[in-house]
């Protein structure tokens, strides 16, 4: 039956219950008219349906594959990959007669401390966008649907229900919501999921200005908009500015509310209708676009999806250091004395690996591996394996775990050491107190160091950690993240060189977390939280304010080495239209096959408004064999180099010189090239009075309206250059325009104000 001659049988109280879930994860039903329901779940990196119908306890969930979490998966920076798990979740929601899953999270990683982070896929939304476009195109061509999260600004946990977002409009645009405009218009998600918080004082489940004229008028999204789990604050208001399901249900109360707006006249039938309709259609989609998966009959599903699981988890680690080739380790390798060779491994984590998140996401693993049975089946016949915990799970220093595990290590030709973040540092509801890890866990490894030099840190975080100065000692560091079930496996792979790590970090490392942007700002105070550090987060910061950092965003080594050779463009010159297209060529200069991930930055130079030293525009990752020279397609479109105007309200292309580059992180800058822009759009003048005439002097338009009509200020200054030896020169060429006016004409009878604003009208 066609949609809207439905709604029109409906009653108003049928309508508004719609409106709201018939419980924890489905929908509501309508018998009479043959309107089913729908059922979602949590699915950001693996499926949790619980068991009870309709119960919001996260505990006892279905058996599923728990795939790398976002952070992880972002540091594969393979966008098939990402492609891949979403066709596996997509399989495994069939499977369990799942709708719609509630994912992808792509909000920015704005400070290291966000509980949350694990969820998120990085601090560029440019990265963020492609790995997000990436999921929801896997899962929504089995006929799944997604939610895309959480929209938008939810950047923190702490009072994440209540916290107001203060954010400018240009870092709203380029930066928190870019992602989500990238995913919209690419992958067409089903619903988007709208955030608890505020976003410059309006709760996002009520905020017209997102919800419609950006997310629906700009963007042309047709889908579904949901409430996060008890999001809503004002449900009349938040219905009328787009919010169309409330979550989780019943909401009776809510659903009188609207009721009565529509008797009263509050509310007009034709909102509640737009509403009906866009749950309506979510809904008959849902039942005749489902595909008819091989999962849904076979019983080894998950098995194989533990295969994928594996191969994600490989391709997500990133080797940090690895001083004097102490990885891949040698399974064959003989001791000093000519015995087999030992390795002690340390760390509570290497037996009970911490390899997902905490919270709505957490799931009941199919399969689960260590990486201390992995390492057994790999090297335990032919070396010496020795075992300490080292530590417990709280954060206090037990002596006598921390004396075995130096006794095990003194005996040790090599140490590998497990450590990272556990759930209660690290976790959805509440923040990180500090970006370092567990003081018994740094203790524990300063005393490790005295006695074995030959240590191997392998991590296990959601998101960034910090380091004090014992890391310089330590010679080889794997970041394996919270890397899924098949982690365990994964990591020993990497370590015994079966695997080649390709993983490159979707996050700056900083030297402490006071260097981070949002340090003093972050996470505000009486329930206003200001992003006073703008379009600046991450990699952006640290390179404009030239901060150093302990490891680079984009950076990753491998065992084998690789050569940039050279960059073709096909066109020095782009006019914004169709795409830019270039080749990048790379040789495995090592011994081994590896995959490399060229990075391409866009770099703009002289542009007109304030502008990162580089940005994020394209990655590909390829394998290369030993020896061979492989060519990485890339193509860049007009959005890759606009920026947004907030004084016109839309994005621009501004004309000029570009250089795009390509490196292997955003500081191992190895080709470039320079593009010159010609665009038809223009900046609309921002001079006036009280600009400086350098300023008028830097606007193109501003240069010939002084040529035209102040030819004595023209001559005098045409040639001026920033370091000019005249002071008197340069100290006018600061001074505002009016200022200046009112010097050089004294004894004229137009006023200076009036020759501005003929001056301006000229423009």
């Amino acid at each position: 039956m066609e949609i809207k001659n439905l709604i029109s049988q409906m009653t108003l109280e049928e309508k508004a219950s719609l409106c709201s879930g018939k419980d924890a994860w489905n929908t509501k039903e309508i018998g009479r008219l043959n309107i089913p329901s729908v059922t979602v779940a949590d699915g950001p990196y693996g499926l949790r349906k619980v068991r009870i119908v309709g119960d919001l306890d996260t505990s006892d969930s279905y058996p599923a594959t728990c795939f790398p979490t976002a952070s992880a998966l972002a540091s594969s920076w393979d966008t098939g990959l990402v492609s891949e798990v979403g066709e596996a979740l997509a399989d495994e929601a069939l499977r369990l007669d799942v709708d719609v899953l509630l994912g992808p999270g792509i909000n920015m990683k704005r400070s290291p401390l966000c509980g949350r982070n694990f969820e998120y896929y990085s601090e560029s939304e440019w990265l963020s966008g492609l790995m997000g476009t990436a999921f929801v195109n896997g899962v929504q061509k089995k006929g799944v649907g997604t939610s895309l999260k959480h929209f938008a600004c939810n950047n923190q946990e702490f009072h994440r229900m209540s916290v107001s977002a203060e954010v400018d409009e240009r870092s709203l645009r380029e930066t928190y919501l870019r992602a989500f405009e990238m995913v919209v218009k690419n992958a067409s998600p089903w619903t988007v999921m709208c955030s608890y918080n505020k976003v410059n004082g309006e709760y996002a489940s009520e905020n017209e200005y997102l919800l419609n004229r950006i997310l629906r008028d700009e963007w042309g999204f047709s889908g579904l908009v949901v409430s996060d789990w008890g999001a809503v604050d004002n449900r009349v208001k938040g219905l009328d500015a787009g919010l169309d399901l409330q979550m989780p249900g019943p909401a009776q109360w809510d659903d009188e509310k609207i009721i009565e707006a529509v008797k009263n006249g509050s509310l007009k039938m034709e909102k509640l209708d737009e509403a009906v309709e866009r749950i309506l259609y979510l809904v008959f989609k849902c039942k005749n676009t489902r595909t008819e998966s091989s999962c849904m009959h076979d019983e080894t599903v998950l098995e194989k999806h533990h295969t994928l699981a594996v191969k994600a988890a490989s391709q997500c680690m990133v080797l940090l250091k690895n001083e004097n080739n102490l990885l891949p380790l040698n399974a064959g390798s003989r001791g000093n004395m000519g015995s087999k060779s030992k390795i002690s491994i340390i760390g509570l984590f290497a037996k009970k690996p911490r390899y997902q998140g905490k919270g709505s996401s957490q799931i009941n693993s199919a399969f689960e591996t260590n990486p201390y049975d992995e390492i057994l089946k790999i090297a335990g016949d032919e070396c010496d394996i020795l075992y300490a915990q080292g530590y417990g799970e709280r954060d206090n220093f037990m002596e006598d775990m921390a004396a075995e595990a130096a006794d095990v290590a003194s005996k040790s030709d090599t140490v590998l050491f497990f450590a990272g973040l556990p759930d209660w540092l690290e976790s959805e509801g509440y923040d990180r107190k500090h970006a370092g890890l567990p003081s018994n866990q740094v203790d524990l490894l300063k005393r490790i160091i005295n006695v074995n030099k030959n240590l191997v840190l392998i991590l296990c975080n959601g998101s960034a950690v910090t380091f004090e100065e014992w890391i310089d000692e330590i010679p080889a560091i794997v970041e394996s993240w919270l890397a899924g079930q098949g982690s365990g496996k994964a990591v020993a792979e990497i370590l015994f060189g079966i695997v080649n790590p390709s993983g490159k970090l979707s996050e700056t490392f900083p030297l402490k977390n006071s260097h981070n942007p949002s340090y003093l700002s972050f996470p505000g105070n009486h329930d206003v939280v200001e992003y006073k550090e703008g379009i600046y987060i991450g990699y952006k910061y640290y390179q404009k304010k030239q901060i150093p950092v302990r490891f680079p965003f984009g950076y990753g080594l491998s065992y084998t080495d690789f050569e940039y050779e050279d960059m073709i463009l096909e066109n020095s010159e782009y006019n914004g239209e169709d795409t830019l297209k270039f080749r990048v060529k790379v040789k495995n200069t090592g011994p081994l096959n590896g995959k490399e991930t060229v990075q391409i930055y866009v770099k703009p130079e002289n542009s007109r408004c304030d502008r990162p030293l580089r940005e994020l525009r394209a990655f590909k990752k390829l394998e290369i064999g030993a020896g061979q020279t492989v060519e990485f397609p890339f193509e860049l479109a007009r959005d890759a180099f606009e920026c947004y105007n907030i004084h016109e309200g839309k994005w621009i292309l501004e004309s000029g010189t570009y250089t795009i580059e390509a490196g292997s992180s955003c500081e191992n800058i190895l080709l470039e090239r320079k593009l010159r822009i010609k665009s038809g759009d223009e900046f609309k003048s921002e001079l006036n009075g009280f600009s400086t005439v350098h300023e008028w002097f830097g606007d193109a338009k501003g240069r010939e309206c002084l040529r035209n009509t102040m030819p004595e200020i023209y001559e005098r200054f045409k040639d001026m250059e920033d370091d000019d030896e005249d002071d008197f020169l340069r100290m006018i060429y600061e001074a505002s325009m009016i200022k200046v006016i009112e010097f050089l004409n004294r004894n004229s009878e137009v006023s200076p104000s009036s020759v501005v604003e003929m001056m301006i009208s000229a423009l």
